[in-house]
């Protein structure tokens, strides 16, 4: 039996490519431009990793292509060495992306906390909102830009504004159609149809061209070229997978599925590696653009693979008609995606999580806007350790525990030993006044690191050192063995308690 629903997903994967491809070709024009390239340069990216990323990403459903976050970042490569030198850095990024893949570090994403992630996306939002802004701006002759005149600004306002109450109202009385198609044709038909003199995609720039040259990078292939391009290529690389691997566990969240990080590391540097032989400035995943999909219906691979598809054929064949387009319909658009990725829930709960989780919050968006993606995340991780050591630190103490006799102390351990509590546990202990002999019980506590360890054997000796004798209890099998690798743990005696799973020997002085 033919399967309608099968059909219809197909349309819909088909009208949210489409959607997808119109809306990737303003800002992969103006991302080359940034970093002073061509803007097939940018097309080009867009379309060679959009395409591979969607037939082999660990992601259905999630767009990539040239993103801001690495035009930043090659402006001062291309400035200062020129464009063929980006190409052999953008193969070199996804050689290290592909390792990483292979090394299956793609799971250390899971490292970055809740609010980290909602830092992220609220201050992603803040930068696309802000990207926008310089469409309404005019480049003078001298280079400098000043806002539109106050007419054409307010036509550019207003076409915005209907872009945007399309995307709102047509929902409501279909939702067969990508409502942010609906509202791109509806007003850029309207804009040519009645002659309104406004900003428009061939403004930016001629998109027209062939298909994508394959080329190896000209640059001479030495020592030097490796010590000029490396540094690029690993923070090009960091950035990219960062993006990527928070894009998709944002993905993940909005449909209730799980994507495949590592294979999702392997695709992206797989694309970046064709992308830098063919003449793009490579890429990574676009949250908006991913956003716009979803938004659309999309699930399959297939928006993603026609979006490139519709994107080369703009390239090729379409370039007239696409220049025609209005940059406020594809701003309008983007202004929907800003406020449906701002995380508005986040406002609300502020003052409900614990000060140090709403710091973090708020000092990831800050950084994002400021510098970049990249260093937001780490800034976020590890301020979020921080205070984690720091909380862990306060929260490690000991009671007596049953069998405390004249003769005999128990101590029941509670908290995590890591190197941010070592100096709390070390005070908890006064082997001066304590009795021959001392059991401490870790059930309810964790060694968690080398300091840790050291904090043990530091302890034995501190007991050794006044003729005292420990025996530590319900210790994690891991911490025995890398304290008898110390070589202060003796086999437990039969004339012991049998319960005493460790004992520390008497070390006695050491001077």
């Amino acid at each position: 039996m033919f399967d309608l629903s099968r059909l219809s997903q197909i349309r819909t994967e088909s009208l949210a490519g489409l959607t997808v491809s119109l809306a990737l070709v303003p800002e992969a024009v103006a991302f080359a431009l940034v970093v002073g390239v061509h803007p097939l340069v940018g097309l080009y990216a867009a379309f060679i990793v959009g395409l591979i990323t969607s037939l082999t990403g660990g992601r259905p459903g999630m767009i990539s292509g040239a993103t801001g976050s690495l035009a930043v970042v090659m402006v001062s490569l291309v400035s200062e060495n020129g464009i063929e030198y980006l190409f052999i850095t953008v193969v070199l990024m996804g050689i290290i992306q592909m390792a990483v893949g292979l090394l299956r570090l793609g799971n250390l994403i899971r490292m970055v906390p809740f609010p980290v992630m909602l830092g992220f996306v609220n201050g992603l939002a803040i930068v696309i909102f802000l990207a926008q802004l310089e469409s309404f701006k005019i480049e003078g002759a001298d280079g400098s830009k000043s806002w539109l005149p106050f007419v054409d600004l307010a036509i550019m306002v207003g076409l915005i504004a209907v872009t945007m109450a399309l995307i709102y109202l047509v929902p409501r009385l279909s939702k067969r159609v990508p409502a942010a198609l609906v509202g791109i044709v509806a007003v850029s038909g309207a804009v040519i149809l009645g002659g309104i003199d406004t900003p428009t995609v061939g403004d930016l720039a001629s998109i027209s061209g062939g298909l994508p040259p394959f080329a190896v990078p000209d640059v001479p292939f030495d020592l030097e070229t490796l010590r000029i391009i490396l540094p690029f290529a690993f923070i090009l690389a960091g950035i990219g997978l960062i993006e990527s691997l928070l894009t998709l566990s944002l993905i993940d969240g909005l449909t209730e599925t799980r994507g495949q990080k590592n294979r999702e590391c392997m695709s992206q540097g797989l694309a970046n590696v064709v992308t830098g032989f063919f003449g793009g400035m490579g890429g990574c995943a676009m949250i908006g653009q991913s956003m716009i999909n979803i938004k659309s219906g999309a699930r399959w691979r297939l928006s993603g693979i026609l979006a490139s598809i519709f994107l080369l054929l703009f390239i090729l064949f379409g370039s007239s008609l696409i220049e025609q387009i209005p940059i406020a319909a594809l701003v309008g658009v983007m202004f929907v995606v800003v406020i449906g990725t701002f995380s508005w829930s986040s406002l609300r709960i502020i003052r409900k999580v614990p000060l140090s989780d709403a710091m973090v919050m708020v000092l990831v968006s800050a950084v994002t806007v400021a510098t970049d993606l990249a260093i937001a995340v780490v800034v976020g991780v590890i301020v979020s350790a921080l205070v984690f050591a720091w909380k862990t630190a306060r929260h490690i103490y000991v009671d007596a525990g049953v069998g405390t006799t004249l003769h005999r102390r128990v101590y029941n351990l509670h908290g995590q030993l890591c190197f941010a509590s070592v100096s709390t546990f070390r005070e908890l202990f006064d082997p001066a006044k304590d009795p021959d002999e001392v059991v401490i019980d870790f059930a309810n506590s964790r060694v968690w690191d080398h300091s840790g360890m050291e904090a043990i054997v530091d302890l034995a000796q501190r007991y050794g050192r006044a003729r005292k004798r420990v025996h530590l209890l319900n210790l994690s099998r891991s911490c025995q063995e890398m304290l008898q690798k110390a070589n202060v743990i003796v086999p437990p005696s039969t004339e012991d308690n049998p319960s005493f799973r460790v004992t520390l020997s008497d070390l006695g002085d050491t001077d």
